[in-house]
């Protein structure tokens, strides 16, 4: 019945479209009332945990929800995440001290490890590789276009309403996702009914979570809560091993995780994901420290990648049928290289639009890479694999940016502790350089020139990160697209 078919992607689009604009204006839309929250809620010592604990929940849990979806169906997942999801955020805005809203943002990172790798498993049930990738550029463009209208949005929240606002916007939204995956998503297909691996999917979310919460603690004088983690993570991962081992549906096939073109493809996401978070983190000081320039500047120069990676990912669907994924994922592997390569060109006299055409050229390669990467191991699978296919390579691109702010934060601690013979360089420091202008506090030409070298000893670590990002996607075989999507749509 190809009628039903088509009437029914459109809506079912539209409410993989909703789901996603609630995760991916999440981010930028509290960061921009965390200073109201605070300054209600105090807690600032537990700032960075309002986002630890929405990404510790969100990384540990996509595998998980991946396997279920298998195993339930789509929707019946989709809905449970959406649910949690609206939960946390009318909890959130409720919250009434810091301990008890990083509990909430917990339980909302719940709904997102639900959400995310569900909503790409869609796509690839509703629409055969060569019709997904503009799909997927759909779905890159409403996370670039939720990067720009968060802070619009949570600033006018702010401005004329009380914060817990910035929450409650979800309400709305995950109604009328839901209203449209209940009405027009249906799945004909008989899903197996195979036990749950219960020990597995505990032992994995202790592990993640012990890997992450060690990761933000390297080179804190937090020495006890990184060996505790550490230990935790090791104790964990060995029971995690044992339990797949001998559970009869393993929660992580490591056959399937061990298979070639899954292996190399979620090794280039995860490193790809390093590399991007370096992009994020670190181009924005530069702009505004180094080279002296608005936080507006700085801004721009990041946006770029917001627009590269939106039209790679539209542009790859175009070229599917022509070059194959493959060749698409070795095109967008050999940009990220050649946008990094600008970044280690910078400095002081550099103007900000060298850094903007970077992140363009890094951000459409970041397009290419992820869909075609995305749809590669899609269809390598068999469709009662494709969630936990789908998840392990978003499990992985996460994994990425945990573990890109991490190593990459150390080396410019390592770089601003060889420049200044001492202490990196304080919270304080940096803000005044931020706000003052140059030559206004003591010391700050030796301060600024510290920060110059780390961060282009940081930039050199990016690029080298790409480069192994290049040689992995060399490692990816060749896929054939599938000429007919198996699954029926009423």
């Amino acid at each position: 019945m190809p009628s039903r078919i088509e009437s029914s992607r459109a809506p079912v689009i539209a409410s993989v479209m909703a789901s996603m604009c609630m995760v991916a204006i999440e981010a930028t839309i509290v960061s921009t009332a965390m200073p109201q929250i605070v300054a209600d809620l105090g807690g600032l010592r537990l700032y960075s945990w309002v986002f630890s604990a929405f990404l510790l929940a969100q990384t540990a849990l996509t595998v998980v929800f991946g396997n279920l979806a298998d195993i339930y169906g789509r929707k019946p997942i989709m809905l449970l995440g959406i649910a949690i999801f609206v939960l946390g955020s009318i909890l959130a805005g409720f919250s009434w001290s810091m301990p008890t809203m990083i509990l909430f943002r917990l339980v909302q990172g719940i709904g997102a490890g639900a959400m995310q790798p569900v909503a790409m498993i869609i796509v690839a049930d509703l629409y055969p590789a060569r019709e997904r990738g503009k799909i997927q550029g759909y779905l890159a463009s409403v996370w670039a276009i939720s990067a720009v209208l968060g802070p619009v949005v949570g600033g006018l929240i702010i401005r004329n309403f009380s914060w817990a606002w910035i929450f409650w916007i979800n309400i709305p939204i995950g109604m009328i996702a839901a209203a449209g995956f209940v009405t027009f998503l249906h799945e004909n297909i008989q899903h197996e009914r195979r036990s749950i691996d219960v020990g597995g999917a505990t032992t994995f979310m202790i592990a993640v979570a012990s890997l992450l919460i060690g990761l933000t603690k390297i080179g804190t004088p937090d020495t006890g809560m990184f060996a505790a983690a550490a230990g935790v993570f090791c104790i964990s991962a060995v029971a995690f091993v044992m339990q797949e081992r001998r559970a009869a549906n393993p929660m992580v096939s490591f056959a399937l995780w061990s298979h070639r073109p899954i292996a190399t493809a979620n090794g280039v996401a995860l490193l790809s994901g390093m590399a991007l978070m370096g992009l994020t983190t670190f181009v924005p000081i530069y702009v505004q420290i180094v080279l002296h320039r608005s936080p507006v500047a700085a801004g721009l120069a990041l946006t770029t990648m917001l627009v590269g990676w939106p039209v790679g990912a539209t542009l790859a669907a175009r070229l599917f049928h022509r070059f194959g994924l493959h060749q698409l994922l070795l095109t967008g592997a050999l940009l990220l290289p050649v946008g990094a390569s600008l970044f280690v060109l910078l400095t002081p006299q550099s103007s900000p639009v060298i850094a903007g055409i970077g992140s363009l050229v890094m951000g459409f390669g970041m397009g290419l890479l992820s869909v075609s990467s995305l749809v590669l191991i899609q269809e390598i699978v068999d469709r009662s694999q494709r969630g936990s296919a789908t998840a392990s390579n978003l499990f992985s691109r996460n994994l990425g940016s945990t573990l890109g702010a991490t190593v990459l934060g150390a080396v410019l601690n390592h770089g601003l502790t060889r420049s200044t013979g001492g202490p990196s360089v304080t919270s304080d420091q940096l803000r005044q350089l931020i706000e003052l202008p140059p030559g206004s506090m003591p010391g700050d030409a030796v301060l600024r020139t510290a920060l110059q070298h780390s961060l282009n000893l940081t930039f050199w670590a990016m690029l080298a990160i790409t480069v192994v990002v290049v040689a992995i996607a060399f490692l990816v075989p060749a896929v054939e697209l599938r000429q007919a999507n198996p699954v029926t749509v009423e």
